[in-house]
């Protein structure tokens, strides 16, 4: 009877394995990442190595906290990485749920987007999140492979005509971009997907562009003039307020600056052309009194986020 026993407990213990051979995969690679220390191999053309107040890149990829994993989260998409994964810590009790929750809030997920570089902004993120604490990101790049070798070499070439040997002051040197881009585009109210005035190729090719377009485009002459930037989105206060806007910050001379190219180029009822500077270069005090006599909210934004751009005095 005894010699029975042995293998009938073995078969059942085995059997139960089987089972449950998922849950118990799960959680071996759960612990046994606790400590593996996944890394990032760089070998995109347009990583941002600048750090923010919000975001900064990181190297280590165990979170402890929401800042954490937003700090993975912009390590992974500034990167240009397509696939990553990392796994949480059982100190973190709330990863999970706080994974869960960042990868729903599709406004936060912009913001993210708006401070790397237009070449590495995705179209959308899928996030696989298993409660044994194994996260994976997969993320879906807006440009494509042509867009970027296209949109780079004609920024290129504009540069060396657009920058000219007399213009030495910064200011001078953005303005020149600023008014070639207002100048050769206009505003494409049926926004186009043929046109693809929603990235920079619009504007750049097709002479049409939506405030994506113009921003994306004004960040890669910026970026490839060596100025800090990125982009700024409307922090939506109304119902009425549903589309939201966005625009460029850049760093000039240690300051951070607006800088909105849609606002400089209205659309105007009698069909004329317009440039302004009305937008160019202006702190968050001149953005607001700018903004004085309009309705529009698209220039409220949140200072918490993109927190270069608050005001001193509050």
């Amino acid at each position: 009877m005894k010699r029975l026993l042995v293998p009938i407990i073995s078969l059942i213990c085995i059997l139960v394995v089987l089972l449950n051979v998922d849950t118990i995969t799960d959680r071996l690679m759960f612990f046994l990442n606790q400590t593996t220390t996944n890394k990032i191999v760089v070998d995109n053309d347009y990583y941002k190595t600048n750090n923010y107040i919000f975001v900064a890149n990181t190297d280590h990829f165990t979170p402890y906290g929401i800042e954490d994993i937003l700090d993975i989260m912009y390590t992974i998409i500034n990167s240009g990485t397509s696939t990553f994964t990392f796994y949480c810590p059982k100190e973190y009790t709330d990863c999970v749920s706080d994974m869960k929750d960042i990868t729903r809030d599709k406004t936060l997920l912009t913001h993210l987007n708006n401070f790397v570089h237009p070449f590495n902004s995705f179209s959308s993120i899928e996030a696989s999140i298993s409660d044994s604490g194994e996260i994976i990101i997969k993320v879906n790049y807006l440009y494509t492979n042509e867009e970027i070798e296209a949109i780079s070499a004609k920024v290129d070439e504009l540069l060396d005509t657009i920058l000219t040997e007399d213009l030495e002051d910064n200011y001078d040197k953005i303005k020149a971009v600023h008014d070639y881009i207002i100048n050769n585009t206009q505003y494409d109210l049926e926004n186009s997907d043929e046109n693809k005035s929603y990235i920079a190729y619009g504007p750049l090719f097709n002479g049409t562009a939506t405030c994506n377009g113009y921003t994306d485009l004004m960040a890669i002459f910026l970026t490839k003039m060596g100025y800090d930037n990125y982009k700024v989105a409307t922090t939506k206060t109304s119902e009425e307020n549903t589309e939201g806007h966005v625009w460029n910050a850049v760093n000039v001379n240690g300051e951070w600056l607006h800088l909105d190219l849609t606002w400089d180029d209205p659309v105007s009822s009698d069909g004329g052309n317009y440039l302004y500077h009305k937008y160019f270069l202006i702190d968050t005090e001149e953005l607001r009194t700018a903004d004085a006599n309009i309705t529009s909210e698209d220039h409220i934004f949140d200072e918490s986020i993109y927190s270069e751009l608050k005001t001193t005095n509050e």
